[in-house]
């Protein structure tokens, strides 16, 4: 019986080598053989991540600034305000993050986002 809700980690995320030959061996991985490997296959998931977090951080800012609408305290409000300032301020450097090693990779003509591992 196959379980339909089962997923490899390591397929979603980049990490496994190619099959070799047909004969359903593993390579050894070409994300962790040069510097450039790891970190072309580690940045595009830590962006994945940083979204994540943001929006968790956004929807915990959010309920906070609803909670103090309520004649909740001015605490609550503080927080969820801090939250959501957190938030964007990360998103910002994760997205200028994101940009700089665009330009990185226009300037030097060395491929980051070149996924090798795949």
């Amino acid at each position: 019986m196959v379980n339909l809700f089962s997923i490899s980690i390591g397929d979603q995320f980049w990490l496994k080598g190619n099959a070799a030959g047909g004969a359903g061996i593993k390579t050894a991985n070409k994300c962790y053989q040069t510097i450039q490997g790891f970190i072309s296959c580690i940045l595009p998931n830590i962006y994945v991540f940083a979204g994540i977090i943001l929006f968790i951080l956004l929807l915990v800012g959010g309920i906070g600034i609803i909670k103090s609408a309520n004649g909740g305290s001015e605490e609550d409000l503080k927080k969820g305000q801090q939250a959501i300032t957190s938030a964007l301020i990360g998103f910002l450097l994760i997205f200028a993050s994101y940009w700089i090693i665009q330009l990185i990779q226009i300037i030097s003509g060395v491929k980051i986002f070149n996924q090798v591992g795949l």
